[in-house]
């Protein structure tokens, strides 16, 4: 069974991720991370609310000590919620778009990634709690590939990234857009996760390729729509960093650059640059 998320849900959040994230369940795209404008989180589901509970977060300075759970009864299936302190109780009912709470910046997240809402789903009589046995996610919409070449001026950022002005999206507020697959010039679908700073990552809306290469470089080998990255580094010119962070974005676009080791100012220009790493090739 695949949960699929409908427009109508989806266009309550600036921007939705699968596969951009270290949770087990992301490695196969069985979750969703949605992203809110404010410090609330509208709820994408509708059902009763069975429990809630809060949970010990790993420790981090910029982090809170806890994170919460919030299991919604949805008739079809059990909708988990995470990274929500919630102004729900058990036995309420909720409709999509209800205020489920305040969202919570979760040490189980890295210090560049924005407050969301964690979404999977699990069958019903399932064990709810358990962090693994979620199922598959797709989306009702289709996401627009853009086309980059690695280049950027800084438009805005913070201590562990930076966001770039290219690529630019094509219409902010009206669908939803992410960095293009690009495979010899020719745009095959979306990439989706932490290049290559989690373990693997997605390739959506595609034609079926088994390959996946951004900026004109080779990244990784889709199966379906399951990446695994090649063993790469990630410059900005020149300098190692943590990697990029790719989504899916309505309101705005512009690849974001990731790691404690960026060091880069609103107004520099950005050369991005992929390198292979051949150690084991040539141990072989």
């Amino acid at each position: 069974m695949v949960v699929t998320i409908s427009r109508d849900v989806l266009f309550q959040y600036y921007r939705f991720s699968l596969y951009n994230s270290p949770f087990d369940a992301h490695d196969e795209g069985c979750a969703i991370d949605l992203y809110p404008d404010g410090e609330r989180a509208p709820s994408p589901v509708a059902g009763e609310v069975v429990d809630t509970k809060t949970v010990q977060a790993p420790p981090k300075a910029y982090a809170a000590e806890h994170d919460h759970l919030i299991v919604i009864d949805t008739g079809d299936t059990v909708a988990r919620l995470l990274h929500v302190d919630p102004a729900v109780e058990p036995g309420e009912t909720v409709t999509v778009g209800d205020d489920l709470g305040e969202l919570v910046r979760a040490g189980f997240f890295a210090p560049w990634v924005p407050n969301h809402i964690h979404l999977g789903f699990r069958d019903p009589g399932t064990n709810p709690y358990r962090a693994s046995g979620s199922l598959p996610v797709d989306v009702a919409v289709d996401v627009t590939p853009l086309s980059w070449d690695g280049t950027g001026t800084v438009v805005a950022g913070g201590e562990t990234w930076v966001r770039l002005d290219e690529p630019v999206h094509p219409a902010p507020g009206d669908s939803f857009a992410g960095i293009a697959n690009d495979i010899d010039g020719d745009n095959s679908g979306v990439l989706d996760g932490g290049l290559p700073h989690y373990s693997g990552g997605g390739l959506l809306s595609s034609d079926g390729t088994t390959a996946a290469a951004i900026a004109g470089a080779g990244v990784g080998t889709a199966d379906g729509r399951t990446v695994a990255w090649d063993d790469l580094t990630v410059l900005a010119n020149g300098d190692p960093i943590t990697g990029i962070a790719l989504f899916c974005g309505r309101e705005r676009f512009g690849a974001k650059l990731v790691g404690e080791e960026v060091d880069l100012a609103v107004g520099d220009e950005v050369r991005v640059s992929i390198e292979r790493d051949t150690t084991g090739d040539d141990a072989a």
